[in-house]
């Protein structure tokens, strides 16, 4: 009930912090939002042209495989980077007018979750395209997505609260993130790694990934269980990250 009506009383602000966030990224661009699902798909076709040779022999619809990887890990680095600096470029906001910290972080992540949306579009065409059935169970993908909102939430907002007090963590988040991306299997094969596969389950993006490609190229529902792994994570970072924000938010001013 309070975060309902605290969404109620700062609506109008979120929103137009939705809007500025949306604007400002292709501010003065001649193609403006269609970026939005062109990038992702210039270096999806550059990634499938370079790795195919190597994996598409042994995965079949290797081009969609592809896709959900880097659909995923795409959403997930571009709105925990946004989400990072989020505090720190509206400093001159809330340092002046009484605005809840924490919505200059949900508009950047919605922001980035709208282009996530945008390129979505584009991997259901690749799937029809591609001769693979759209079915009822593409439905249960919304469970995944949600359970990502949620885990990009936690991270972000432990994230921001860190930037504000440790400059240096933008540069080791980067180091990170380019760690993750090759940790994450988007154009190789979960078998490359033998026995030792086991270490996937270490890395958060990989049910999500799994997920995507179970449903999409398979057209399996993933067990109760996995179901319960995602939650459970997300639920834990994003109660981690509450728990940070909430206390050292009196201290951000003294900070930025």
């Amino acid at each position: 009930m309070k975060l309902i009506k605290l969404y109620q009383q700062y609506q109008f602000v979120f929103i137009e912090l939705v809007k500025r966030d949306f604007k400002k990224k292709y501010k003065r661009s001649f193609l403006g939002v269609l970026w939005s699902m062109l990038a992702p798909l210039f270096t999806l076709l550059i990634m499938n042209f370079m790795f195919s040779h190597f994996f598409g022999r042994i995965q079949e619809y290797y081009t969609i495989y592809l896709f959900s990887g880097w659909l995923i890990f795409q959403y997930y680095n571009e709105a925990t980077n946004g989400a990072m600096n989020s505090l720190m470029a509206n400093s001159s906001i809330f340092s002046k007018v009484k605005v809840p910290k924490y919505l200059f972080l949900f508009s950047r992540i919605a922001s980035s979750s709208i282009n996530f949306f945008l390129v979505l579009i584009v991997y259901l065409i690749f799937v029809v395209v591609y001769g693979l059935p759209i079915t009822w169970k593409f439905i249960t993908l919304l469970f995944p997505i949600a359970c990502m909102f949620l885990l990009i939430l936690g991270i972000g907002l432990i994230l921001s609260a860190l930037f504000v007090f440790f400059r240096d963590v933008q540069y080791l988040y980067g180091v990170f993130t380019t760690a993750l991306m090759y940790a994450t299997p988007i154009f190789y094969t979960t078998d490359i790694m033998g026995d030792k596969a086991w270490i996937f389950y270490l890395n958060p993006l990989y049910y999500y990934v799994t997920y995507f490609r179970s449903v999409v190229i398979d057209g399996v529902i993933p067990s109760l269980a996995y179901h319960g792994v995602m939650l459970g994570v997300s639920l834990l970072l994003f109660t981690i990250g509450c728990w940070m924000y909430k206390k050292y938010n009196y201290k951000f001013l003294y900070y930025v």
